[in-house]
Formats: C-alpha cells, structure tokens, sequence
C-alpha cells in the first residue's frame, strides 16, 4: 500500500483540503457496481477484518424511540485505503408513517495520508447491498452444498439476499420466502424470479420454511426482546442459520444449543450485550465470520453439525464498498464537488 501515490491520485481531481466529493443515492447506484463486484470487495473486507489487519471499534447508537436507532460506525482498512465513518439510521415504521424509507444514512470517506474529508455519499444503498454479500459469503463458507435457503423478511433486505445468495450457494433449487405481509412476498417474487434460475417459493408459515431449509436467514427489525418466531423445536442438527437481525427472530435457546456460534464482531455483539439486547445472556462466540473466510479458523466440521452465525454489520465492509465507489468516481467524474 502506497499512501502517498493515493493522496497524489486523489490530488489529481480533488483539491484535498478545500473541497471534498458528494455523491447522491442516484449517483451511488450509477457507477453500476455489480453483485459479483459487492462480494469481491465485501470478501476483502472480511478477509482483512479475519486476518486483523483493520481498526474499528463497536459501534455506537443513540436511540431517540424505543424502536429506532442511530449507528456511528468508524473503519479503516490499510489494504483499500480506506478509512471514513457511517452515519446511519433505522425508523421501522417510516414506510407506514411517513412513506419514507426504513434506512437511510451518510457515508464519509478521509484521505489517510492528510485526513481531510474527501467524500460525503449516501449509505442506504451501500447498507442493503454489503449486508446480503455478508450472508452469502458466510453461507459459501458454512453450507457450500446446500439446496434449499429460506429467507424471512422480504424488505429490501430480503429482496438482495435473494437475488445474492446464488452466487455462492451454486447447487440451490429452490429459495423459500415469508412474510407476514402477503404482499412483500408477492413484490419480492414478481422483482427477482425474473432475474435468477433458482425457483422461489413462497412459504406458507414459519415452520415450513424453517423446516424445508438447510440455510436460514432472517432480515425483520432489531429488538432488545427476542420474538422468537423461529421456534427452536423446528431447528434440526446440520442446517446453518444466518440472522442479520441478531436476537430477534430466532429463538435464543437455538443460538445457546448450537454446535457453532460465529458473530461478525465479537466487540459489537458484546456491546448489544451490555445494552440489553441479549436479555437471556449472549451465547458462547466461537470466532468471527471473518475468521471463517480468512482461512484462520474452522467452519463447518461435520453435516450434522447446527451453526448460527450472527452478522449485525461492520463499517469495515461499508468504508470498503464506499471507497471503490469514490475511486470510480472520480475516475468518471461523477459527482458534486462541495466547498470544505
């Protein structure tokens, strides 16, 4: 890595110091990073955060109602140079309330060498995409043999994942989807089917789905009391599940009984620990999924074994994704220049 050939690249287009690069939502997805590109960078993120080579602390939050919160989430990743922070926020009842987005959010991206801000761009695309990349590469590495994926939520979040996981899970015939709403599952039918070869189906309830899949994920809300709508009795030795809402719609007693329980970030999860979000004590933490795709720790052992592997999402995936979207960037010219 050569810092000072990135400040003088950067130099070329930029004036550090005195102007930085602001990309709308619209200008974010134009640069048409592709779901092949997400998982490469997404991967590299992983790999690095596996092997240690990154800083990032837990992130932070600020919670103005019971249901919603605001993350702080700073990374630096010496591979990519990129280093920045991610300001972001969930109100689940925007939709319903306000018909505005559930997410939405700002990402900053510095220059290593001076520290100067050198991008300001949206995040709520960025979120919805590493966030799938991260269950996918996880269930390459967990269950590369599975068949069946069952998915529970079908937000935007389910959407990408579904239209994601083929890509590493190469011998799927048949995705299973729910949600209480009759109608996600039809959007998110009538948007993907259309785009993958994998059959969809949706399910009729909880238990069929849990019952009918060897990978399970889940992408609902995030509560400090756990809805437990996977119940733990229908959850069978060999299957792998993969929340991304943490400790909410699984039921707790599967995560203790699991063979394997990997997190993304050991300190994040401590932290919602501490914060309330465990109210039946976090399980035992195995490794970190980065470990798991790093090749310094151990993934699945044995078909029988029942992994549960939590990923609630690190800025070192998000300053990653953000900093090939600035370097294309400003390679195409694209975006606003803004006075510092």
């Amino acid at each position: 890595m050569n810092f000072t050939s990135d400040h003088n690249w950067i130099s070329e287009s930029l004036e550090i110091g005195k102007e930085m690069l602001y990309l709308s939502q619209k200008e974010v997805l134009g640069i048409g990073l592709s779901e092949k590109e997400i998982l490469n960078l997404t991967k590299d993120a992983l790999i690095a955060h596996g092997k240690k080579e990154y800083e990032m602390p837990a992130k932070i939050g600020v919670h103005p109602f019971p249901e919603v919160f605001f993350h702080a989430m700073p990374a630096y990743v010496p591979s990519k140079q990129a280093v920045g922070a991610k300001w972001i926020e969930c109100y689940p009842n925007n939709p319903s309330k306000f018909q505005l987005p559930q997410t939405t959010g700002l990402l900053i991206l510095n220059d290593v060498s001076s520290g100067c801000p050198i991008a300001l761009m949206d995040s709520a695309w960025i979120t919805a995409m590493r966030t799938p990349a991260v269950t996918s590469l996880a269930a390459e590495a967990l269950h590369p043999d599975a068949e069946t994926f069952g998915m529970f939520g079908c937000g935007i979040q389910g959407i990408e994942h579904v239209k994601y996981i083929g890509h590493t899970l190469k011998k799927l015939k048949k995705i299973y989807i729910y949600d209480v709403r009759e109608e996600a599952m039809d959007r998110l039918i009538q948007e993907v089917q259309p785009k993958i070869s994998v059959e969809i189906v949706k399910g009729k309830n909880p238990e069929e789905v849990t019952k009918s899949c060897e990978v399970l994920s889940s992408a609902t809300v995030i509560l400090k009391e756990p809805l437990a709508v996977i119940k733990d009795e229908w959850v069978s030795r060999g299957q792998t599940i993969i929340p991304c809402d943490m400790n909410t719609f699984l039921d707790p007693v599967t995560s203790k009984r699991a063979d394997k329980y990997i997190v993304d970030s050991i300190e994040e999860h401590e932290l919602f620990d501490q914060m309330g979000y465990f109210p039946d004590g976090l399980p035992k933490i195995v490794c970190e999924t980065g470990e798991i795709i790093a090749g310094v720790k151990k993934g699945r052992e044995s078909k029988e074994e029942l992994i549960v592997c939590s990923n609630i999402g690190m800025a070192v995936c998000d300053v990653v994704v953000g900093r090939e979207i600035f370097n294309q960037a400003l390679a195409n010219n694209v975006g606003v220049k803004l006075t510092l």
